[in-house]
């Protein structure tokens, strides 16, 4: 137990440079106040003491604004930063060294008592606001952009942007070896690259009907560079 209180705190210099002291992680961490209080939750449920499992899960949601079902499996090395909103549902398994930020919801997609709800493999990053959901599988090592949606599988190694979210393969595999890979709004613009190969593609239609040259364009296509 002691050690796994250590990795908790450990976790927290590593992947939060806003922290400066231990004291400051043990009272003003909710993420890890809930991290703490699900755990306890977790052991209650899994010894058939579901309603008191249930009421401190509730407690621990009402006072850190973090709801984790006691019946989500939980790996270690896990980080919630900042936390506020945050919904982990019943059937959810999370792997080790994952990490999310304010806002995730990781959410069922079924009314049957079956698994229901995503489970997200080691060293994923899953950025504010996205909403993971369904019985699906999150690759090890994978980055969930901001505000994604995501309902289907995604392979390991990816990057998955938009809604619904659409799975980037990586120019480098992150290794397992790699710092957690937190930089989520590092993200291609994919529709903008859309855009300017139309434009390009349209131009030169344009040049061998016409027999002109192409235009440039400036201003508002600059915008859409990725």
């Amino acid at each position: 137990m002691l050690e796994t209180i250590k990795r908790d705190i450990r976790v927290i210099f590593d992947r939060d440079p806003a922290v400066r002291t231990v004291p400051e992680i043990l009272l003003c961490y909710p993420g890890l106040h809930a991290q703490w209080g699900h755990r306890a939750a977790h052991w209650l449920w899994t010894h058939n003491l579901k309603l008191l499992a249930r009421w401190v899960s509730h407690v621990m949601r009402f006072l850190t604004g973090i709801e984790i079902h006691p019946g989500a499996q939980i790996g270690p090395g896990f980080f919630i930063d900042h936390g506020m909103g945050i919904v982990i549902g019943e059937t959810t398994e999370i792997g080790e060294d994952v990490s999310l930020y304010h806002g995730v919801t990781l959410g069922g997609t079924s009314t049957q008592r079956v698994k229901r709800h995503p489970t997200l493999q080691d060293r994923v990053v899953v950025g504010a606001g996205a909403k993971i959901l369904g019985d699906i599988v999150i690759g090890a090592d994978s980055r969930i952009g901001a505000n994604a949606v995501v309902v289907k599988s995604v392979p390991p190694n990816s990057v998955v942007i938009g809604i619904p979210g659409r799975v980037i393969k990586r120019g480098k595999a992150h290794l397992p070896t790699d710092p957690p890979d937190l930089n989520h709004t590092r993200l291609p613009d994919v529709m903008a690259k859309t855009v300017q190969s139309l434009l390009a593609r349209v131009e030169t239609l344009e040049q061998k009907t016409n027999g002109r040259q192409p235009v440039e364009h400036h201003g508002w296509l600059e915008d859409f560079s990725i």
